[in-house]
């Protein structure tokens, strides 16, 4: 029997695995129906992120150990993340190894679970994923509080990843880790949590109302849902008066502190790894997480004065300044194609986005180029709020509206499949039609074009016969595409 397993695990590949994490996916007509139903997340979800924890043979108490910071909001908690990992990797000589659960992934699934800052290797994944794979399908669960978990069923995509993830820090042996929450936070799948050793709050916003609610109050709550007693909590700067109302409360009601952190004047002067003028604030916050991580691990004994004029250590600022995280106000230098790429997806980020790259390229000769995609959000206010954020200073001369599939051939990338877009729409280029006529309104003499995938976008840019400024941004998805068609690899 033993033999038999190995030689399967042997037998099964990277590829096998992605594949069948994506059958795991909801498809497109049950999210359009729990959207119609107004179903929200519930308690349900926790308490299954529990039993599958329990079926693959860990107790939620068992991640303690791997000492958590718990990141939420809605702009800012990957970058955050990011900035807190690379903070946290100075002090390797202290600490084992550092884990990060983010999501989405650009261009590998692997890229969600990282350890010392590299992605897991295709190799680990797919023993990972597998070993979790194998313990659920010999695992049952009591009928009588779970009857919808039948024997053979699987957690849904992003909660099997959660699931994973847990699994390979454990195994890993990291002693440090953070979490970004996929959506919200009360009944987010990361907030079986228990003990977490700090807990943030990036820039709250206005996203996934059909599953957080639909004003700033409501999302409030949820974020402030991962909050803990005995665990600090801390927040940016400048949160939306009734956003930060509701967090306060939330984090009485949790018996809990929540810090309402500066932007630390130090940096000012440092360039951080991450460019954008509005990462400063995410900088600010991962610095107050890091250091109360290292005082809850004994590692650092001086507090942190959550002042202007805090003086900070000088590991941070190095981990501030080494911070890398691909998509996220990145910069791509092609031949006489300077490509500036930033994934957004709601109003906040679009307008910060948007203001990035007027900031870098207003002064720029080159002519100006959009490549643009939201698949599965209101595309057509937020292209309003670009147009609003560039203009009058700066002027597109070509816009390229894409879907997000990778190749021309019509094939996504293995790692970018998803099922969570109607395919009909998509063939039918619905949305990209749709973002024309928006944006025809707004600049009737622009030159636009419709594209069926990002490798055409790209090719109509690669034609420019002069040097252009391409300003990438909407769906992450498109963003992981294009960096997977600069690849060049299927």
């Amino acid at each position: 029997m033993k033999l038999s397993m190995a030689l399967n695990m042997a037998s099964r590949t990277y590829k096998d695995a992605v594949a069948s994490l994506n059958s795991l996916q909801s498809n497109y007509a049950n999210i359009m129906a729990i959207r119609a139903s107004g179903e929200r997340k519930n308690q349900m979800n926790i308490w299954e992120m529990q039993e599958w924890s329990r079926r693959v043979g860990y107790s939620v108490s068992d991640y303690s150990k791997l000492n958590i910071i718990h990141i939420t909001g809605t702009k800012g908690k990957g970058s955050t993340a990011a900035f807190a990992q690379s903070i946290l990797q100075q002090y390797g000589s202290q600490i084992r190894k550092v884990g990060l659960y983010t999501s989405p992934h650009l261009k590998s699934v692997r890229e969600r679970i990282r350890v010392d800052g590299a992605p897991i290797s295709e190799e680990k994944f797919t023993k990972y994923f597998f070993e979790v794979w194998d313990r659920l399908e010999a695992t049952r669960s009591p009928e009588d509080k779970f009857p919808h978990m039948v024997p053979g069923s699987k957690p849904g995509y992003f909660k099997y990843l959660t699931l994973l993830s847990f699994h390979v820090f454990m195994q890993e042996g990291c002693d440090s880790c953070i979490y970004e929450v996929g959506v919200g936070g009360e009944y987010d799948s990361t907030n079986i949590i228990e003990k977490p050793t700090a807990c943030g709050v990036s820039l709250l916003g206005i996203d996934h109302t059909f599953m957080l609610g639909d004003t700033i109050t409501e999302i409030a709550w949820n974020k402030g849902g991962i909050f803990k007693t005995g665990t600090k909590a801390f927040s940016i700067t400048g949160q939306p008066s009734d956003g930060l109302r509701m967090l306060q409360e939330r984090a009485e009601e949790k018996k809990t502190s929540l810090s309402v952190v500066p932007i630390f004047n130090e940096l000012k002067n440092v360039k951080l790894g991450i460019a954008g003028d509005f990462q400063i604030k995410n900088a600010s916050l991962s610095v107050a997480l890091a250091h109360e991580h290292l005082s809850r691990l004994n590692i650092l004994q001086e507090p942190l004065e959550l002042s202007e004029d805090a003086k900070l250590p000088q590991k941070f600022i190095e981990g501030l300044q080494n911070t890398e995280w691909s998509g996220r106000c990145q910069t791509v230098k092609d031949g006489q194609i300077t490509w500036y790429i930033d994934g957004a997806h709601t109003k906040e980020s679009i307008e910060a986005a948007s203001g990035w790259f007027k900031s870098v390229a207003v002064n720029s000769a080159s002519k100006k180029i959009l490549l643009f995609n939201q698949q599965t959000r209101n595309a057509g206010a937020l292209i309003k709020y670009l147009h609003e954020t560039l203009y009058p200073e700066l002027k597109l001369s070509r816009v390229i509206f894409s879907t997000n599939v990778t190749w021309k051939s019509g094939d996504y990338s293995a790692d970018l499949v998803s099922m969570n877009t109607s395919k009909d729409q998509v063939d039918k280029l619905e949305v990209q039609t749709a973002l024309r006529d928006v944006w025809q309104g707004l600049e009737p003499n622009s030159d636009i074009n419709v594209t069926s995938s990002i490798e055409a976008a790209r090719e109509i840019i690669k034609n420019e016969k002069e040097p252009v400024d391409v300003f990438v941004t909407g769906s992450l998805h498109l963003v992981g595409g294009l960096l997977v068609v600069f690849d060049g690899t299927h």
